[in-house]
């Protein structure tokens, strides 16, 4: 997502417990939608419609975590880094501040193709 949400729509998302609970998980490690629900102790569907939300206002991203005994699985890691609201001239405005999901700990390579590489190389 290009454009910052309107300051409703992300008042609306940061007010949910559980949108904000994923966004705080997230934030330490990525994890999976079960992960996220045993963690956060919602449901898998609600994980899910958060997750999508999230995701929607560019807060989330999406990585897919390779494993070579079992199938790869997608993680999800909060890029949402800071919000600033103010109030000028009579108008508020909020502007987000996002990161890169490759900068979080544990994460050695952003993409599938840089572990594929790696593990290669490591052979």
């Amino acid at each position: 997502m290009n454009e910052d949400p309107e300051l409703g729509e992300l008042l609306d998302i940061l007010s949910d417990e559980y949108a904000r609970d994923i966004l705080a998980a997230t934030s330490l490690e990525p994890m999976s939608a079960q992960q996220l629900a045993d963690q956060c102790e919602m449901s898998k569907p609600t994980a899910y419609r958060r997750i999508e939300q999230l995701q929607s206002y560019g807060l989330l991203e999406e990585q897919t975590k390779v494993e070579t005994s079992t199938n790869n699985y997608s993680v999800y890691v909060a890029s949402l880094t800071g919000v600033d609201i103010s109030l000028a001239e009579g108008q508020f405005e909020a502007t987000v501040s996002r990161t890169d999901a490759d900068q979080f700990p544990g994460q050695e390579e952003s993409d599938t193709a840089d572990r594929f590489t790696k593990m290669w190389e490591n052979l």
